[in-house]
């Protein structure tokens, strides 16, 4: 009973500070019950499309290519993990230990550059909604068109990141 409750107060503080950051970065996806996270393998997140390490909003035909620290760090992951398999079997502690190093290694690395995307993913999302309105205030369509590409760049490159971070959830 306690158990759930506990649960309880922490699904509400991690809706709440889901609201919030979706309120500030004008994200506008719906919560999906842990429960259909855990077992939906779909990697869209609203409009934007995750495809290997390209994520595409077919509505505004932005993309966003993933940092290639993403994609090491997820070789290293399986790289390692081999590793430490096999040097389970064979019996082979030290490879053991330097597969589950590289794991780690592999799993931060991954973990960095997805934070570093969705960072400068909302970075841009906020830099290109300021300047389009301030081009639109002085009535510059070129100007107004280059913040809305920044913005939907960010926002797919944000986007993106989130998909990956949720899939790993």
């Amino acid at each position: 009973m306690a158990d759930n409750s506990i649960q309880s107060y922490i699904d509400s503080a991690t809706g709440l500070a889901q609201r919030a950051v979706n309120s500030v970065t004008g994200n506008s996806t719906t919560e999906e019950s842990t429960q259909n996270k855990a077992n939906t393998e779909q990697k869209t997140t609203d409009s934007a499309t995750k495809i290997g390490p390209i994520t595409a909003d077919p509505h505004t035909g932005a993309t966003a290519q993933d940092r290639e620290q993403r994609a090491t760090g997820s070789w290293d992951q399986t790289v390692g993990s081999a590793k430490e398999s096999l040097g389970n079997l064979i019996g082979n502690e030290n490879l053991r230990r330097q597969g589950e190093d590289q794991n780690l290694r592999g799993k931060g690395a991954e973990a960095e550059g997805q934070l570093k995307d969705f960072g400068e993913g909302a970075a841009d999302r906020v830099q290109g909604g300021l300047g389009k309105v301030a081009a639109a205030a002085t009535g510059d369509r070129g100007e107004e068109e280059k913040w809305t590409r920044l913005h939907d760049e960010g926002k797919v490159r944000q986007r993106g990141a989130e998909a990956d971070m949720q899939r790993k959830a």
